[in-house]
């Protein structure tokens, strides 16, 4: 069992509280770290003696040390059609319509490659713990080629078996040729389950499953596939899915469904605390209170939704209820990039232009009077660095189903991120607030990434792959996707 020590570290921020106001941070403290788990936490001064004999020491004087960020919700294949010409101006189905004949060409190896560069700009940017939505499996496609590239790079994975099922000819949003069969979307999801869900403390894989879109899956795929999770009962077999991302989201639900998407999942049985959702742009007060009562999940995706021009989610409202709320960088084609830092930044800064377009709201104070507020009265405080920072850590291990990740505390997985506050982004601001001033100031990469209680960034560097052929490979493959389609 190995040990490694990150001594004197300048700050801490530990997110141990749900209250990011009341979370623990610490100054000149120390981290130790015994295999996987985190030993002792706290003043440099209390450390024991045995510590300053680890396997491996950081000298952390200049450095910030937070939990590591958690990624609700991605498309990593989609790192080969990053901002590709056609589509860098498309809304949501405008988008995937272009794109979809690209990715039918996608080959085993191509979504292994994609994986790892995806990955490796996860954990550059400090994420240690990632899902994954692949939903679409042409040319032997499977979802182990992803789970093989994440074992190799030594990222905290969740899995989702993704599906589509219902094509153009069927009334759906996807060519019929990237559609699978359901009986067979099934059986492959259970066998996924079978033979790779880890539902031990500290697992390193979970899987998940998640037909993609009420657009493009079957009522009768998202019941069963439901059901097959619910089965695999104690396991924590957790649902996932894209629901109300866009104004054409919410008017095919009214004109297929003859309803909200709230309701409509609510109908099939996907609200609950095993059943997180991606986007949840136009989800409305109904939605809201829902979601909060079943402690069903949200992935926020602040890029992904701006760069689509979906809309600015109502977050603090959804905080504010009650509902888990986590971060996701969202498909590298519709974010075209995956800094989970800069993902946060965006969550900060959106939040609170969100704010000022808000109309007139009349509320009852706690005296029992009443006040109109109007949408600038909250302003900045509509989202402060440290919540972004908490949706970023804490509610993704959250809307995640992990309690083992996510903050920082003696016992937990010795998942954290380390940043250099000595370098031309802090200066100026990281003497005043370090926490603060990795959102407001910096939007840096990770000096260290620790996952599981190993090294996989080491002073800028991933250690365990060679990004440079990785990164020829990646463009090669790139090339290669784009020209079929063409062809």
């Amino acid at each position: 069992m190995g040990t490694l020590l990150i001594h004197n570290a300048r700050a801490v921020a530990t997110f141990d509280h749900a209250d990011p106001t009341q979370s623990t941070e610490l100054r000149d403290a120390s981290i130790y770290i015994e295999g996987n788990r985190i030993a002792f936490m706290g003043a440099t001064a209390d450390l024991p003696p045995h510590a300053l004999e680890a396997d491996e020491v950081i000298d952390a004087q200049r450095l910030l040390v937070t939990p590591g960020l958690v990624n609700t919700h991605h498309h990593m294949y989609q790192s080969l059609t990053r901002a590709i010409p056609g589509v860098q101006n498309a809304e949501l189905f405008g988008w995937l319509r272009g794109l979809y004949p690209l990715w039918a060409g996608l080959t085993p190896e191509m979504v292994q490659v994609s994986t790892q560069i995806a990955m490796a700009e996860l954990l550059m940017s400090g994420c240690t713990t990632s899902s994954d939505h692949l939903y679409i499996y042409p040319n032997g496609v499977r979802l182990d080629d992803s789970i093989g590239a994440a074992a190799e790079i030594g990222m905290r994975f969740v899995a989702t078996r993704g599906s589509m099922s219902v094509g153009q000819s069927q009334g759906g949003l996807p060519p019929d040729r990237v559609v699978e069969q359901e009986d067979f979307i099934l059986k492959e999801s259970q066998r996924l389950i079978e033979q790779h869900h880890d539902a031990s403390w500290g697992s390193m894989l979970n899987v998940a499953l998640a037909p993609c879109s009420p657009f493009s899956v079957s009522r009768d795929l998202m019941r069963e596939a439901a059901l097959l999770a619910r089965s695999f009962k104690g396991q924590g077999v957790r649902l996932h899915t894209h629901l109300a991302e866009n104004d054409h989201d919410l008017a095919y639900s009214r004109e297929k469904f003859g309803c909200t998407p709230t309701q409509y999942a609510q109908d099939l049985g996907w609200l609950g605390e095993d059943v997180w959702h991606a986007h949840c742009v136009k989800l409305d007060d109904e939605g809201i209170s829902l979601f909060a009562a079943s402690r069903t999940g949200v992935a926020h995706c602040p890029c992904s939704n701006m760069r689509l021009a979906s809309g600015i989610a109502p977050i603090r409202k959804m905080l504010n209820a009650g509902v888990p709320v986590g971060l996701g960088v969202d498909g590298s084609a519709s974010n075209d990039a995956a800094h989970m830092v800069n993902e946060a930044r965006q969550a900060l800064l959106l939040a609170r232009v969100g704010r000022a377009m808000q109309p007139p709201e009349e509320r009852v104070l706690p005296t029992g009077e009443r006040r109109t507020f109007f949408g600038c009265d909250l302003g900045p405080a509509e989202m402060t660095a440290r919540d972004a920072l908490s949706v970023a850590t804490r509610g993704g291990a959250q809307v995640l189903g992990r309690k083992d990740i996510g903050h920082l505390a003696v016992g937990m997985c010795a998942d954290l991120v380390l940043f250099d506050l000595d370098t031309l982004g802090f200066a100026g601001g990281a003497v005043h607030d370090p926490v603060g001033s990795l959102l407001l100031c910096a939007s840096p990469q990770a000096d260290y990434t620790v996952v599981n209680g190993k090294v996989v960034v080491r002073e800028g560097h991933l250690e365990t792959v060679d990004l440079g052929p990785l990164m020829e490979r990646h463009n090669r493959l790139a090339l290669q996707l784009a020209a079929a389609a063409v062809h």
